[in-house]
């Protein structure tokens, strides 16, 4: 196996960390600045780099199956750029054409209260892509890895999707509660009118059939 170091792969290199030896560098005319195209995959380097290291240390808190892939994202139009960034991820992963668990954080406030759990924060943004519990990263993280070929390792052994759209909900995810009619309230001859505890605040429940 061939190291990027030569034949020697235990081969120190040292680095002058004075100015005067920095100057000494570009005056001897040895030093050559990188390329733009060097400085691109540099940058691609570093976010991928960012990405491995969050997907070490991140706990494992949302679904830790494993090649379980989980996306946060909202389809709401609020914000434009978080919402075009939601989108760019959604299309990046269904170009895979794999088994993914979208969860829109702007149709169950509890997808939102478990990303929170899930990161360790009262703050945070969509898009967010977990495999097998794990964060991956945001919209910036998936399309450099996405670029460089490496999302598609981390993909390795997913579920392929099934095709067509789920004839129970319409590919929603989400169907109206049965229970409450999507009202979210419901009649009791004791106690009035009381909040459904089967949906959402939305008045929806998960899909049983493509989202289990």
């Amino acid at each position: 196996m061939t190291t990027p170091w030569g034949s020697n792969p235990h081969r120190r290199i040292t680095f002058s960390t004075s100015v005067k030896g920095i100057r000494s560098v570009v005056a001897d005319g040895t030093f050559t600045p990188p390329s733009k195209k060097a400085s691109s995959v540099f940058q691609r380097v570093r976010f991928a780099t960012s990405a491995v290291r969050s997907l070490r240390s991140t706990p494992h808190s949302v679904t830790k199956e494993e090649n379980r892939v989980v996306f946060y994202f909202t389809s709401l139009h609020v914000v434009r750029k978080t919402f075009e960034d939601c989108r760019a991820v959604r299309t990046i992963l269904r170009g895979f054409r794999l088994e993914v668990d979208e969860r829109d954080v702007s149709m169950d406030l509890q997808f939102l209260k478990e990303l929170k759990g899930a990161l360790g924060k009262r703050q945070i943004s969509v898009p967010k892509v977990f495999i097998g519990g794990v964060c991956l990263g945001g919209a910036e993280e998936i399309k450099n890895l996405n670029e460089s070929g490496e999302l598609s390792g981390y993909l390795e052994g997913v579920a392929i999707a099934e095709t067509g759209v789920c004839d129970c909900c319409g590919g929603f995810g989400f169907v109206v509660c049965s229970n409450c009619h999507g009202s979210h309230k419901f009649h009791s001859e004791k106690h009035g009118f009381l909040f459904c505890t089967t949906c959402n605040e939305n008045g929806l429940v998960r899909c049983t059939v493509c989202r289990r």
